[in-house]
């Protein structure tokens, strides 16, 4: 399984695709996020553009095969679910990373202070809840990907909109992890409080695994 995350992860850095995905959170960013800002706050504007970005590298890296290509894969790869676990993996690591790149920035500009910028914030604790929020969004984002492309849905147009609504329903929706992730950094930057996602993640997790499964089960009837 490694040298087939290894496989599908050079893909998608050779083919430039992950251009676009990384360019417009880095840009999100850009709008967002500013040196001297609450740490809190910014980590969870942070942690939120995670999820719609991996959404995408999940769609990315799920389609970036030619059919042909995809079926000697999965032969050499002892069936078509594996090859597709590894490509929704190599996406999912890829996110990870972006994620902790772009939180460890955050914590370096931020003050570590409340909205009022009269109470320290502790930048452990602060980075910690900050890592889990945006591992929170990556999982859910890799869910959306994962239910949102072949083999769930084949037609590029269909796949395109069901991505954004989806994402944006994780975001938005009461009882999503992502959004109590995110939420809990804000609301704990008005309060005082930092509350670390620990219960989120959990869910965020579950809900990926389950995701996953149904799509890497999908393909050996879809393809």
């Amino acid at each position: 399984m490694t040298a087939l995350v290894r496989y599908q992860a050079a893909l998608l850095l050779r083919s430039q695709r992950w251009l676009a995905p990384v360019l417009l959170y880095l840009a999100f960013l850009g709008i967002g996020v500013r040196p001297g800002q609450p740490v809190l706050d910014s980590l969870g504007y942070t942690a939120a553009g995670l999820l719609p970005v991996t959404a995408w590298l999940v769609r990315i890296c799920a389609g970036q095969e030619p059919p042909a290509a995809r079926t000697v894969v999965a032969a050499a790869a002892g069936g078509q679910p594996r090859a597709h676990l590894a490509a929704l993996l190599a996406a999912l690591g890829c996110a990870g990373l972006l994620g902790t790149a772009a939180t460890a920035f955050v914590l370096l500009i931020s003050e570590p202070s409340y909205t009022r910028h009269t109470v320290r914030v502790p930048l452990p604790a602060a980075g910690l809840a900050g890592l889990l929020a945006a591992a929170c969004c990556v999982l859910l984002g890799a869910a959306v990907g994962a239910l949102c492309t072949r083999p769930v849905l084949h037609r590029r147009g269909w796949s395109v909109v069901a991505t954004v609504l989806a994402a944006l329903l994780a975001l938005v929706t009461g009882g999503s992890p992502a959004k109590y992730a995110v939420t809990g950094l804000v609301t704990g930057s008005l309060t005082g409080t930092v509350r670390v996602p620990f219960l989120p993640l959990v869910g965020a997790a579950a809900v990926a695994a389950a995701a996953v499964t149904v799509a890497c089960k999908l393909t050996s009837v879809r393809g």
